[in-house]
């Protein structure tokens, strides 16, 4: 993939998210200082380390959405974690370094699907000559005459009848065709690991189970269409090298990889807080130290250094502030960014700007069921309005209360559709108005789900 420059990449983003400039501008400047630093020379390239950020603004306003546009316009290993699932060494909960394992996998997938796609066209091949044999086998040894030419003859007509199977085979004339297969399994269902409380655990008991319990080979009578996804699954496997994919994902994530760390000012406390919840915060913080700072973490795949890793946090940062932070925290996310409340006209630009906009989104899915939707200009302002008096009057929760209105606006057309005989709505502001009633008559908008 080319290196996008800052300018591209805000532009990328501006596709899919409204305003917040400064927070893409920030992003699009880390992600190309991440390139600029691959060109450096090896001496000072140790000296760079990322500039991690911090974003501060309300929910739903876009912090989550913009990082992880970012990480897949990049192509990255990107995971979101929040803060409050993690608790500090020693107590129960999650420990800080799983969020790095948790990464490696992300990178992992990745690099998979990109290898994946490099060996199919082999693996199809494999996979077809698997087919024929299966289709018609070759002669068994005791069938075989003792005559030369009867054999070579009897070879000769075997491989015909393998061209005339795999001309049918392509033709998609032996879908329906059934074909015994082997197929290798383990007897270590999931409800083991459950059982025994093991799901949650970073380490690898799964694969060390794996490793001990020995391969079983199981015949089924599967179709063809069947078969060939079991053995294209099986002939991928075989082609691909697991050292090699393990190295590849390490060291994507290590250059490359983002951790988005949300809600990081519920983890803040004051310096000194006697509280067991001031203790535990702290020690969380404490914990998130090295790992932002840099510092290597064992996982299933081989050892990670997270000196490199870029972190992006976030937080409504309500009745905290960033300087609650430990000193020590603060200097590693030098970059801070704050995001803006949604205003009126912001609401009407996310429910049309975006390629993937709200309405479009439900113009599609209704339209499965044969029915048109079209919004007016009056009704998009009409949602804008209600939308912003509801976040002003209870809890701001941002966009996503565009969500939560449109579902409300649109749950009676939902339900009726595949019955309607008027396949064609105006979405207007009477319409709007008329469904809403109750919610913009009621001043105690909280008795409502909107």
């Amino acid at each position: 993939m080319r290196e996008l420059t800052p300018r591209e990449i805000v532009a990328k983003l501006d596709a899919h998210i409204v305003g917040q400039d400064a927070a893409k501008r920030a992003v699009a400047i880390a992600i190309r200082n991440r390139w600029r630093w691959r060109q450096l020379a090896d001496d000072i390239r140790k000296e760079v380390t990322p500039k991690n950020i911090i974003m501060i603004g309300p929910t739903g306003v876009g912090k989550t959405e913009i990082t992880r546009r970012l990480a897949s316009l990049t192509g990255a290993p990107f995971i979101k974690i929040e803060a409050t699932k993690y608790t500090e060494v020693g107590y129960y909960g999650r420990d800080v370094e799983s969020m790095v394992r948790d990464l490696v996998e992300a990178a992992l997938k990745l690099v998979e699907t990109t290898k994946r796609a490099e060996v199919e066209e082999e693996a199809a091949r494999r996979v077809e000559d698997r087919l024929v044999d299966l289709l018609a086998p070759a002669t068994p040894d005791w069938e075989m005459t003792d005559d030369e030419d009867e054999g070579e003859k009897a070879a000769e007509r075997h491989v015909r009848t393998q061209e005339k199977f795999r001309s049918m085979l392509r033709a998609g004339e032996l879908e329906e065709r059934t074909v015994e297969l082997s197929v290798e399994s383990r007897n270590l269902p999931v409800q083991v690991f459950s059982n025994m409380g093991m799901e949650q655990m970073d380490i690898d008991f799964q694969s060390m189970f794996e490793k001990i319990v020995p391969k079983q080979s199981q015949d089924r009578s599967l179709k063809v269409s069947e078969a060939r996804k079991v053995l294209m699954e099986q002939e991928i496997e075989g082609l691909l090298d697991k050292d090699a994919l393990n190295e590849e994902s390490i060291e994507l994530a290590e250059s490359s990889g983002i951790i988005f760390v949300d809600e990081i000012d519920k983890i803040c406390g004051p310096e000194g807080g006697t509280s067991s919840a001031d203790v535990s915060r702290q020690g969380v913080q404490r914990d998130l130290l090295p790992i932002v700072e840099g510092t290597n973490v064992q996982t299933r795949y081989g050892t990670v250094n997270t000196s490199n890793i870029l972190f992006i946090a976030a937080g409504a940062f309500h009745r905290s502030k960033p300087s609650d932070l430990m000193p020590e925290l603060q200097g590693r996310f030098p970059i801070r960014v704050e995001l803006t409340d949604l205003s009126r006209d912001d609401f009407i630009r996310i429910l049309t700007e975006p390629t993937s906009s709200l309405t479009r989104q439900y113009e599609a899915l209704l339209a499965t069921d044969r029915v048109t939707l079209k919004f007016t200009t009056d009704g998009l302002e009409t949602m804008a309005d209600i939308a912003y008096q509801v976040n002003q009057s209870t809890q701001n929760i941002g966009a996503r209360r565009l969500h939560t209105i449109m579902e409300r606006l649109l749950e009676e057309v939902s339900f009726d559709a595949p019955d309607m005989k008027q396949k064609s709505l105006n979405i207007d502001s009477n319409y709007v108005r008329e469904k809403l009633k109750e919610v913009i008559d009621d001043e105690d908008l909280s008795r409502f789900i909107l």
